[in-house]
């Protein structure tokens, strides 16, 4: 073997041990569940611990009962599930409102990680994102503010070149907004640009299940990158999306227990869930507490089950079509919502 390609070699070897120990570390220190609480894992660089399951914001805007959708959310802060995502889209505004009801009540708002999303690129639409957002969250702060779906390839450039970073920097520093990440579910090429723009990101979030192994995986491509430098990973789509009751249960025969079990054992901060009723939030809240990383032969072994109807990216129809692109993303870049 040639120096040079030996060189190569040896580096990537090297860099794979690097992200394979770094993982193995951020699981190790997931903190266990006490008789209140959740099991809780580090955030990237921030210094909070989150707590390992995220509720889903844009389930919870779906709860046709916006009461109901209230006591979900109460019912899960005092459960220790503290972690809450939403988007100033989400339901065009409706789910923020919903959470910020809910957030109001009893002080509520002091024991969660809110996270929500801004959705434009430039300066001005970025500030008034988070005006609105802060409103509707009844809210003087974010504690998590993402730039939502870079799902185009050109996204990463317009949020640096159109001001974007700009006004997330200004909002951090106003005290409006404590950490800064980014979102997306088409393809790890979109990240690992953002991972190399000049600007030292809290955290991303992307796709992670067991068919992302197989089919543009951000696991494998973007997660590595992320704990090296020091990125909170938050997973999404862990029951593959798509569906109602997701695509990997309705559609490849697997179980949430089995689904929410990989993901989880995997270097992820959190994993955001969607959750519509009593039920399921007690569900979840069980298979949270009860968490036991698999062993290296399990995860083998589940993803053999799926190989076969992974790699062809069936049950993760968000990475290759626009049909799970938001509308106002894709009004954005100039499609017609039709096509």
């Amino acid at each position: 073997m040639p120096d040079s390609s030996r060189r190569e070699f040896m580096k990537k070897a090297t860099t794979t041990l690097s992200a394979a120990a770094l993982a193995k570390r951020l699981v190790a220190q997931t903190t266990p569940a006490s008789a209140s609480g959740l099991p809780m894992r580090p955030l990237g660089r921030t210094g909070q611990r989150v707590s390992i399951l995220c509720l889903g914001g844009w389930h919870i805007g779906a709860v046709g009962d916006e009461n109901e959708a209230v006591r979900i959310m109460h019912a899960a802060v005092d459960e220790g599930l503290t972690f809450f995502d939403n988007s100033w889209d989400y339901h065009d505004g409706r789910a923020e409102e919903r959470m910020g009801r809910a957030l109001a009540m009893d002080s509520r708002r002091k024991k969660v990680f809110l996270m929500t999303k801004n959705c434009e690129r430039d300066h001005a639409g970025s500030m008034k994102c988070l005006e609105d957002s802060l409103r509707r969250l009844k809210s003087d702060y974010i504690d998590l503010w993402q730039f939502h779906e870079l799902v185009y390839d050109n996204d990463p450039d317009w949020i640096f070149e159109r001001g974007g970073i700009k006004a997330a920097i200004e909002a951090r520093r106003q005290g409006k907004v404590r950490y800064i990440g980014f979102t997306g579910h088409k393809d790890p090429l979109i990240h690992r640009r953002m991972l190399d723009k000049p600007f030292e990101w809290d955290t991303a979030q992307m796709p992670i299940n067991v068919c992302d192994a197989f089919y543009r995986s951000f696991q494998n491509e973007v997660v590595p990158i992320c704990l090296r430098k020091n990125v909170g990973v938050i997973g999404m789509k862990g029951l593959g999306g798509g569906h109602p009751q997701g695509r990997l249960l309705s559609h490849a025969g697997l179980t949430a227990g089995e689904c929410y079990q990989y993901c989880l054992s995997l270097p992820v901060s959190t994993q955001v869930v969607g959750i519509t009723s009593m039920e399921q939030l007690r569900a979840d809240i069980r298979l949270a507490r009860e968490f036991k990383p698999m062993s290296e032969s399990d995860k083998k072994a589940l993803l053999v089950r799926v190989k076969d109807v992974a790699g062809d990216g069936r049950h993760e129809q968000f990475k290759s079509t626009k049909n799970f692109d938001g509308p106002h993303h894709r009004r954005q870049h100039g499609f017609d919502l039709a096509d």
